[in-house]
This record gives C-alpha cells, structure tokens and sequence, in this order.
C-alpha cells in the first residue's frame, strides 16, 4: 500500500518528461499512409491505353469554312450518340455500353477538326474501338452531304499504343502523399479548436470549494 504513491508518482514523472505527441505527428503520418496507398493503387491497377482518330469536316462549293467549323462541333457531340454507336458497335466487337463509357470527342473553335479518342486495358482493342466510332460517323455525316453541305474525311486512323495513357505508380503515390497530408493538416486545424472548447467548457464549471461556498452563502 506504502509503495503505490511512489509508483503513482514516478508514472507521472515519466508522461511529463514524454510530454504530449508532436503536433507534425498526424501531418507526417497522414502523408505516410496516403503515399502508400497511392502507389499500391497504382502497382494493383491494370493500366489504359488511350487511341485518337481525327476526322476533318471539309465544305463543298455550296457552303463555307464556317459552316464546316460549326458543324464540326455538332459532329463531336453526336459521335457519342446511340445512333453512330450502335453502327460501330458492329466494326470495334464491343457491346454498346463499352463504347459510351470509352469513348471520347474533342473538338477545337478554331479548326473544323474532331478527335475520336477511345480507352482499353487492351491495346489493339482501343485503336479498334477509335476507328470504328469514326468510321460509323463519316458514314452517317456523308448520306446527308446533299443537305449539310459538308464532308467527312479520315485525316488520320488511330494506331495501337504502345505506353499506358494511366498514371504511373509513382503519380499515384505522389497524390496520395498529397492528399494524406492534406487530411493530416485538417486534423492539426480542428484539434486546437477542440482543446480551446474543452478548455471553455471545464471553466465554466465551478470547483467544489466554489461550489461549497456559494452553498454556505445561501
């Protein structure tokens, strides 16, 4: 019984020498974790390849360069539609589905250009899916050439690629290390506030000699 205040004593000594964890603690190990999630998810995930065909809307002698510019931005948009999947669908082997989730169209405001762009964990199957989609939108734009006044030509076809278009493990990591750090530096901004609210709070409860006073008062 003699010895428990001495050992209560010593306990004390030793967590006021260790003293409280480092403020950086939550910081640095945020970053740890998230930097190594990042590049697990990047070592885990199988990589995507990404194949681009260009298509170029040319005028007839009935229309103009701005003619073809404007409807160049409508055939991006319609690229993507059911109705010129559903044809390319036959030509890339892929269900409907693949093609809406994979592919892509970008145009450009100063050139009457549009880009097919199609993404697979398979090579040959991206460059596949890319000249389908443009190979079903040209047929489509030229059986109305009589009433728009414009064409479609292939510039260039899409070729198998040959590196992942994916982000590399050490890409991954990078922004996992970002972001745990981010979520580290949130916590050293919200445990202060905490420690000041604990603060208020234990303060405006008075003590038990306050308490007895004020009772003996009354």
């Amino acid at each position: 019984m003699t010895d428990n205040p001495t050992r209560l004593r010593r306990l004390f000594g030793r967590l006021a020498r260790t003293g409280p964890l480092p403020p950086w603690l939550p910081l640095a190990a945020g970053a740890l974790v998230g930097g190594l999630l990042g590049g697990a998810y990047g070592q885990l995930r199988a990589p995507t390849y990404t194949a681009t065909s260009y298509i170029v809307v040319v005028p007839t002698e009935k229309s103009d360069t701005a003619s073809a510019l404007g409807f160049a931005q409508a055939y991006g948009r319609a690229a993507t539609q059911l109705a010129v999947l559903g044809d390319a669908q036959v030509w890339a082997g892929v269900p409907v589905q693949t093609l809406q989730r994979n592919v892509r169209t970008a145009t450009s405001p100063d050139a009457p250009v549009v880009a097919v762009s199609a993404s697979s964990a398979r090579p040959g199957r991206a460059a596949d899916m890319a000249n389908a989609v443009t190979r079903a939108l040209t047929r489509r734009a030229n059986a109305t050439k009589g009433s728009t006044h414009v064409g479609l030509v292939q510039f260039t076809r899409a070729v198998r690629p040959t590196e992942p278009t994916s982000a590399s493990p050490t890409v991954t990591g990078v922004v996992g290390t970002s972001a745990g750090g981010l979520l580290g530096s949130l916590v050293l901004l919200v445990r202060p506030r905490k420690a000041k609210e604990e603060a208020g709070r234990s303060a405006s409860v008075p003590g038990p000699a306050v308490a007895a006073d004020m009772h003996g008062q009354l």
